[in-house]
């Protein structure tokens, strides 16, 4: 009875990533093998990224500084979302280090709108990614790439608003284990001059909060994650490269369409994507494609889909998908007009 007790007291997410060890050991022992260690390395080479964003995540709420953020994408809803597809941008954020920071101001009251904005932009591009995406795939890739992260940001933000004078999507209710008393679930002050504690470790109270986000935040990300990699893992094996150039060739009609949806289970990185997505041009993958596939794998890739998934509830992560899903398709095929030679 105890034992059975301790079972049903197991975070289900830790208890599927058991179950998904155990039957992977029984079916196929040295890809269980090399699935955890696939999953080892991939945590150790994001544990860096993971404890800036963690620490970031939780000095934001400790000092008050979520409420700067709220009140930088509140205001006007149009100048917001727009302000959070160029931030979002720029943003050094992947589509999983991101969660954090999308928890605290979603938690201290930012609108949902200028949210998801911030959201679809940030994962897709970056200064450093920018660089490396012009010396690995060509400068008018890039600058396309980053244009369309603005694009997708202001077509998202500006769909979320919509959908909200329809009452489809409200702000509030939006977080799950973030949302009910737990991290990153401080409203706004009504007291909007309430002071900030800047040095928070002065404070013993500020200093409590600090630790609760750290833990929560960072248990959170771990586990989640973790799942995610073993998932990838197992992707790597077993989704061939020759099938994603069958469905994503120029002959294909529908290879744009079908891009967004061959990056939710098969992108692995935005890094680990600059190669890839060379050697696929290279294959002869049609551009249009080729844009689709990494500005729809970096929001909707199969690790951001479960972190997103996790974070908040069904129908914001429904709108989330499809909201990514359809802007990497419309800005795929803008790139391919825009890549089709002209005859006057």
């Amino acid at each position: 009875m105890v034992f059975i007790t301790k079972i049903n007291q197991l975070d289900r997410v830790v208890m599927s990533l058991i179950a998904s060890v155990i039957l992977l050991a029984l079916i196929d022992l040295s890809q269980m093998i090399s699935s955890v260690r696939f999953t080892i390395e991939a945590l150790i080479g994001m544990a860096p990224f993971m404890f800036i964003a963690i620490l970031f995540a939780a000095y934001v709420t400790a000092s008050g500084a979520d409420q700067i953020i709220a009140k930088a994408f509140s205001g006007n809803p149009y100048k917001a979302v727009m302000t959070a597809s160029l931030v979002g941008a720029i943003s050094p954020f992947c589509s999983c280090g991101v969660i954090p920071l999308i928890a605290a101001m979603l938690g201290s009251g930012v609108p949902l709108a200028p949210v998801m904005a911030f959201w679809i932009a940030s994962p897709i591009m970056d200064p450093e990614m920018f660089i490396l995406t012009s010396a690995g795939v060509g400068v008018p890739f890039a600058l396309f790439k980053a244009t369309g992260a603005i694009s997708m940001g202001l077509m998202s933000g500006t769909s979320v608003l919509f959908l909200q004078k329809l009452n489809w999507l409200v702000n509030g209710s939006v977080l799950k284990q973030f949302g009910n008393g737990g991290c990153c679930s401080n409203p706004l002050p009504s007291d909007q001059s309430a002071p900030y504690h800047w040095k928070f470790w002065q404070e013993a109270s500020q200093r409590s909060v600090f630790f609760t986000e750290m833990k929560t935040i960072g248990w959170f990300l771990l586990k989640w994650l973790t799942l995610a990699f073993f998932i990838e893992s197992l992707m790597l094996r077993y989704i061939s490269t020759d099938w994603i150039v069958q469905f994503l060739g120029n002959e294909n009609n529908f290879a744009i369409p079908t891009a967004a949806l061959v990056g939710i289970p098969s992108y692995l990185n935005g890094y680990a994507a600059i190669p890839l997505t060379a050697g696929l041009i290279d294959m002869g993958i049609a551009k249009g494609a080729a844009m689709t596939f990494v500005t729809s794998g970096a929001v909707t890739s199969m690790p951001a889909a479960i972190a997103v998934y996790a974070l908040v509830r069904k129908p914001v992560f429904l709108a989330y998908v499809a909201l990514g899903l359809s802007s990497s398709i419309l800005i795929g095929f803008a790139y391919q007009l825009s890549s089709v030679p002209v005859s006057w």
